[in-house]
């Protein structure tokens, strides 16, 4: 028998009118950082919010070079993400101490990527049951953290992060 994973909130993200402009290129001015939703920055990548999330504190590490595979990075790009994903997966076990961790890439379209040509790590917190009925029945996802209190708390860890090294 074949699964079947819905994910119906999703579809104002793929039913919205996208620019041409890649918008994870579109997060070099620092100086907009919480307009972007931009949690850190290391040398080679960033960590951002997902504005279209599965739950609380799902946040995606990305490459600042525009590029769509793994192996298009350079090594120190390669080290530097999967060390930020390391911070991220750090980070979310202080805050929310959840009871797993999704870590994931969809490389293409075809493999599910909303934004196919730039390399971008989702980390998803996970609770025991944290999807319910209203995701099940009603097609409705359930964030029970507003984004603003999301960013606070996740912004102030990896600032604390940083400010440790």
């Amino acid at each position: 028998m074949t699964d079947i994973l819905y994910s119906p909130w999703r579809l104002q993200y793929i039913l919205a009118k996208k620019g041409k402009e890649c918008i994870l290129c579109l997060t070099h001015d620092s100086s907009a950082d919480d307009q972007h939703l931009i949690l850190y920055r290391g040398t080679e990548s960033y960590v951002i919010m997902n504005t279209f999330p599965y739950n609380n504190g799902h946040i995606m590490a990305v490459p600042y070079r525009h590029v769509g595979r793994l192996n298009d990075l350079a090594g120190n790009e390669f080290v530097d993400l999967f060390n930020t994903v390391c911070l991220c997966e750090k980070i979310l076990e202080k805050v929310y101490h959840p009871d797993g961790i999704n870590i994931g890439m969809n490389l293409g379209r075809s493999a599910g990527a909303g934004i196919d040509q730039h390399l971008h790590v989702h980390i998803i917190p996970r609770w025991q049951g944290d999807v319910n009925f209203m995701t099940t029945v009603a097609g409705t996802r359930i964030i029970p953290e507003a984004f603003e209190r999301t960013y606070k708390l996740l912004k102030e860890q990896f600032d604390n992060e940083k400010a440790e090294k």
